[in-house]
């Protein structure tokens, strides 16, 4: 409206001339705006107005009324759960209504901005506030007069199925009914207080959290249109005189503490002043005198219900977070949280919402915020907010919090399974990876975690580990046998994981799942059999691991009287797959190469297949059976291992005495021998520190 008549002034140049008035009308204007249609015109006046001049005022001296057949409704989304102000085709009740407006005290005309037969189309009455409105009140007024279902009883226009289940769904919101749809006792209160049921659940929350006093006054502000006044011609002064009432910069993180900043000093100044002297105190402030009074009988009857419900009003001054953890009891709707991308905000059930222009906080509302209305205009708007903490939704909507656990895993520190929660309401990510004790939610799976991760891993914290003999010995005996595959080369002596989880498992009852409850059974049970949890080499063991001796896998090498560890590694391509000898730095160039060539005795015949297996066909079929010539040369180099003489030179000498075969050194191929075929060295330091591996 406000850019229609800058139009027609800006384009219409002889309005002026011929003393035309342009004259806006609509509710948001001051209440000296909307007078000055009423006065006495000194020429031609044309009124640009919304439907409010459709029926709740009558403008007087019309003689033409130009109707463009459209109308903003406001209509309840059960969709988004937000209200909509639509541009909608009026009803042919509605555009009556507009015509009479012209035949008041003269004969008129009206011209209708549309065809005669789209307007014989047109709904012959405008649609009921029942079938656009939200019903949760309706529903928690009658479930509180016990007028049976709702979807049974005879409304005159009835209302959707939808639009029921939606009125539900924001009572349970508010913790008014029960899943059986009935009414909680939070919700046969709320059907006491003649509020809007969100409005109602605010005064509730405040009357629990001692916040009472101040949300009386938030709340009565709510209920009553807003009485800050904007005139377009002067804006910024009315914008100037309104952010005084946002306070100091705590309280500026909200727009709802603005209401109470207005009304202390709305209060202090109406107490001993005549009704003059209010409106010029009001006119001042840019503040609607009627609608400041309506706002102070608002709040003068929740006073007065609340002192017949003997609901004590708080004495001491309440908290930010008091007073917006019960705004949030009604909200929880409303609350959004901050995209990544500029601009918008995320909103319950997946809509998008923007802060309003006119909003102090548009620009710093923060990364959680909740909104008093979301209206949706050209945008979904978000109007009155406030900053807050996502841990409050967490704890006025509990009920209605989704927490999904994944991740369990096994935690050696605290000796228990944990897993990661994620908390989300209506969609929004409270928390994303929060701990939790995963025994509560499933103490099957924890214990199965516990006895796999902990006792047969051996992941146990350090203190447990340590006290348990059981463990001592039963770890010891799998490190020996894992000692034995690791010399053998072979991977089939230790039995399989599954066959230790079910010795544990037959004996651990089924209440333990942490090492807190395995503790305390663990000290009983090994009273009456000390030896309860200890397994066995047999037990261990899929085979006799045969021929595995010291002697043939000796723990050390003596070399010029001085003896250095040998470790046993099995793991292809490792840099330490093999045999390692571990030797101080300083004495590494007194090992003799040719006597790391024999490795061990226990692996002497293998590596001498090897090697056979690398001669030329000419060569390597002379010495058939290999099996019989390489065990016959390792049993003839028992007195010669240990030497200087080089691996190779021997494996030629014993070919020329054993098969009368003379072998060149040059035909044998050492690169297509394994490399765990090879000794590996371990250069360390004074300390023991690695130096170096090769």
């Amino acid at each position: 409206i406000r850019e229609a008549a800058e139009a027609l002034r800006k384009h219409h140049p002889a309005v002026a001339n011929t003393r035309t008035e342009i004259l806006p009308l609509y509710a948001r204007q001051s209440a000296q705006e909307q007078q000055r249609v009423f006065a006495p015109a000194k020429g031609r006046r044309v009124v640009l107005a919304t439907n409010v001049a459709e029926t709740s005022l009558t403008v007087p001296g019309i003689r033409y009324v130009v109707d463009s057949g459209l109308a903003r409704v406001k209509r309840y989304s059960h969709r988004n759960k937000v209200e909509l102000l639509q541009v909608e085709d009026i009803a042919r009740s509605a555009a009556n209504q507009r015509a009479g407006r012209c035949g008041r005290v003269m004969s008129g005309v009206c011209i209708r901005l549309f065809a005669e037969e789209d307007f014989q189309k047109r709904l012959a009455h405008t649609e009921p506030e029942l079938l656009r409105s939200s019903l949760a009140g309706v529903i928690l007024r009658m479930k509180s007069l016990h007028l049976g279902e709702v979807e049974d009883f005879p409304f005159l226009d009835k209302p959707l199925p939808r639009m029921i289940t939606d009125g539900y769904q924001l009572l349970d919101e508010l913790g008014a009914v029960d899943d059986a749809r009935e009414l909680t006792q939070s919700g046969r209160e709320l059907a006491k207080l003649p509020l809007d049921p969100r409005i109602g659940r605010m005064i509730l929350a405040a009357r629990d959290g001692h916040c009472l006093r101040e949300m009386l006054v938030i709340a009565a502000a709510l209920s009553v249109q807003d009485p800050r006044e904007r005139p377009q011609e002067q804006l910024g002064t009315a914008d100037q005189a309104h952010a005084k009432w946002r306070g100091n910069e705590q309280q500026q993180r909200s727009e709802f503490l603005a209401w109470l900043n207005l009304w202390k000093a709305f209060d202090e100044s109406w107490a001993h002043q005549t009704q003059r002297k209010q409106r010029d105190w009001c006119r001042k402030h840019f503040l609607n005198t009627l609608r400041m009074r309506e706002w102070r009988e608002v709040h003068t009857q929740l006073h007065t219900l609340c002192g017949e419900h003997s609901w004590r009003e708080n004495e001491k001054p309440a908290t930010y977070e008091q007073i917006h953890k019960s705004l949030l009891a009604g909200l929880l709707g409303n609350v959004g949280l901050k995209s990544e991308e500029e601009g918008h905000y995320l909103g319950a059930r997946g809509i998008r919402f923007w802060p309003h222009p006119g909003s102090a906080l548009a620009k710093k509302a923060g990364r959680w915020i909740v909104a008093a209305e979301l209206v949706e205009t050209t945008r979904l708007y978000a109007r009155c907010l406030a900053k807050i903490e996502p841990e409050w939704l967490e704890e006025v909507g509990a009920h209605l919090v989704k927490r999904h656990v994944y991740d369990p895993h096994w935690e050696k520190k605290s000796g228990q399974v944990r897993a990661w929660e994620r908390g989300t309401l209506h969609g929004l990510v409270l928390y994303a990876k929060r701990p939790v004790t995963y025994s509560r939610i499933d103490p099957q799976l924890a214990r199965e975690l516990f006895i796999r991760e902990g006792l047969v891993q051996g992941d146990l914290p350090e203190e447990t580990a340590r006290h348990a003999r059981f463990f001592q010995h039963n770890r010891k005996l799998l490190r020996d046998i894992e000692q034995l595959e690791h010399k053998t080369r072979r991977q089939d002596v230790l039995v399989d994981e599954e066959l230790i989880f079910a010795f544990y498992d037959a004996h651990i009852p089924a209440e333990v799942v942490d090492v807190a409850s395995f503790e305390r059974w663990r000290k009983d049970a090994e009273r009456a059999e000390p030896k309860l949890l200890f397994l066995t080499r047999e037990q261990l063991m899929r085979h006799d691991a045969a021929g595995v001796t010291s002697e043939r896998f000796p723990p050390q090498m003596e070399i010029h009287g001085q003896h250095y560890p040998l470790s046993y590694h099995f793991e292809p391509g490792a840099e330490d797959d093999g045999v390692t000898l571990t030797v101080p730095v300083a004495a590494l160039n007194q090992v003799p190469a040719a006597r790391c060539e024999w490795l061990v005795p226990g692996l002497l015949e293998q590596k001498a297949v090897q090697f056979v297996k690398t001669l030329p066909q000419k060569y390597r079929h002379r010495l058939q059976p290999v099996d019989v010539f390489v065990a016959a040369f390792a049993e003839g180099a028992q007195g010669v291992h240990g030497a200087d003489e080089p691996f190779l030179r021997a494996l030629t000498r014993a070919a020329e005495e054993k098969m009368q075969l003379k072998l060149p050194l040059d035909a044998f191929r050492s690169e297509m021998v394994p490399a765990h075929f090879f000794m590996n060295f371990r250069a360390v330091g004074e300390h023991g520190r690695i130096l170096g591996q090769s």
